[in-house]
């Protein structure tokens, strides 16, 4: 079978889109930084290495903590002017900038499949999911700002450091509800990728008078900026535990509002079940993006006694997850492939899930089921050497890695699962509890009275019964459970509430998972 990358989708040509679309944000040198409303040609550039086929693409351009420190300032004064902005004109302004987006959502997909591998479905919906879901912000937030009295922006900007999987649908969506509610926004693109899509998606916020500003660099060198710089109202991050803990840490003595999510190991916990059609519809869906996001379920935890009734609906899921170039077409007029997943984010990472794999098997665990990248993916006519595949990997699954494995108490990131066999329900709620906290869970069982027992016991911030749960936006809350999460909840109503303040006097209270006590509150 021959496949070739499908014609106006190559890079050159998706870079020339860009410069055309917003040529103040993209010039012959590279992507501009958008500080004080203005793309500014500053930073030390460099370049990306593009998962898609380990080819060299115009990277961000980084700056130093200086600038960083100037671009907070100026982003400072901005929030000043733009609180004072009626709401009638902010949504004028947030309506114009998702009409553009919407005007070239194709291009704003195509730069997610380059930059960070989604699949040509996933990346549209990404984009798709932003627009609709501030679309709805648009016309709640009359009543929003009237919830408990009038509310009114922070004292200063919204901080953005978000994490490269979900550039649209989760860091631009809050940007645009944070100024919507009438707060200034700085963000900061994430290290991995999603610069080019963010970049896009800014020039068009800033087009529509938006007072956004954009900078990309090195944690170390821009986080004690962007989160602790002097005037800054909030902290909005999405990331990683360790560098979660580096954030809360450094918020700890500012009294500062913040919304940390952060990763959790999430679990199907499966008991007395007998619908195995429909687990094995979730499980099959579940290997979207190759479960690079926050709400993925890499780890089964399952009754012994259902242990070959279990195997019999998920190995033929597993073998059948479709992955490869996301680009790749046999003729010009066929559609982009319907691809479960892509490449991961990069070959460091391919490579360390191959080794964590060979890990547990090495120490006890029993390999289930492990895919071969050349055999079974879908790629070019001559994307056959090491580098252009080199962050493709095939699903793989272990059954009871030790207690050891590094990936015993936390997510793989990847599509690499591990199975742990159970007898009693202390041993479920312990093995589904395992990571100390986690975003979402989900029981699968006939016997919904143990459902509901269980739920209560589950670190977990959304338990879903024979159903996946997702992160979710317009009227569903999210947050997290133990160390998934820190500071305000957020998503709807909450969300207005997290980015604005009430306009009465007194104390507020924010709900959400702060340290030491649930309700925070705020003067």
């Amino acid at each position: 079978m021959t496949r070739k990358l499908k014609r106006g989708t190559e890079w050159s040509t998706t870079w020339a889109r860009c410069r055309r679309a917003a040529p103040e944000a993209f010039d012959a040198g590279g992507i501009r930084n958008l500080v004080d409303g203005e793309w500014r040609a500053i930073g030390h550039a460099r370049d990306h290495v593009t998962p898609v086929d380990g080819s060299v693409i115009e990277g961000p351009p980084l700056v130093s903590h200086d600038e960083a420190v100037a671009a907070v300032a100026a982003a400072v004064r901005q929030h000043a002017a733009w609180a004072a902005v009626d709401l009638d004109e902010r949504r004028s302004r947030v309506a114009a900038a998702l009409e553009a987006m919407e005007a070239e959502r194709d291009l704003l997909a195509l730069l997610l499949v380059w930059e960070i591998g989604k699949p040509w479905r996933l990346a549209v919906a990404d984009v798709d999911r932003c627009i609709g879901g501030v679309r709805w912000y648009l016309g709640q937030i009359d009543r929003q700002l009237q919830l408990g009295g009038p509310r009114r922006p922070l004292p200063g900007p919204v901080s953005n450091i978000a994490s490269w999987n979900y550039p649209m649908s989760v860091q631009v969506h809050a940007e645009l509800v944070q100024m919507l509610a009438g707060n200034a926004v700085i963000a900061k693109t994430p290290s991995q990728g999603g610069f080019h899509c963010l970049t896009l998606a800014h020039a068009f916020m800033a087009a529509a008078g938006l007072p956004v500003s954009l900078v990309s660099g090195q944690g170390r060198e821009l986080g004690d900026a962007l989160i602790r710089g002097a005037g800054i109202g909030a902290l909005a991050f999405v990331g990683g535990r360790a560098n979660g803990r580096l954030a809360a840490t450094s918020l700890a003595d500012t009294g500062r509002r913040h919304m940390l999510e952060q990763e959790g190991l999430n679990t199907w916990g499966i008991w007395e079940l007998s619908e195995w059609d429909a687990l094995a519809a979730h499980l099959r869906k579940g290997f979207e993006y190759g479960k690079q996001r926050c709400t993925a379920y890499p780890r089964y935890v399952v009754q012994r006694k259902l242990f070959d009734q279990f195997l019999a609906a998920y190995l033929p899921v597993i073998a059948d997850v479709r992955f490869g170039h996301p680009l790749g077409v046999e003729a010009d007029h066929d559609p982009l492939p319907e691809l479960d997943f892509g490449p991961v984010i990069h070959a460091t990472k391919a490579a360390d899930l191959a080794d964590r794999y060979v890990e547990a098997v090495s120490g006890g665990g029993i390999p289930l089921y492990r895919g071969l990248r050349d055999r079974d993916g879908l790629f070019l006519d001559g994307q056959d050497g090491e580098g252009s595949r080199a962050a493709y990997v095939a699903p793989a699954c272990v059954l009871s890695p030790a207690p050891s494995w590094s990936l015993r108490h936390s997510e793989p990131f990847g599509p690499l699962d591990s199975v742990v066999v159970v007898d009693t329900e202390a041993e479920l709620l312990a093995a589904m509890n395992a990571s100390n906290g986690a975003l979402v869970a989900s029981i699968a069982t006939d016997d919904l009275v143990f459902a509901a027992r269980v739920a209560e016991e589950l670190q977990a911030f959304k338990v879903g019964v024979n159903r996946p749960r997702s992160r979710g936006d317009r009227e569903e809350v999210f947050g997290g459970r133990g160390a998934s999460w820190k500071g305000a909840f957020v998503g709807g109503d909450l969300l207005v509430q997290a980015v604005t303040q009430s306009a009465g006097d007194g104390e507020e209270q924010l709900y959400g998972n702060f340290p030491s006590y649930s309700l925070y509150p705020v003067t």
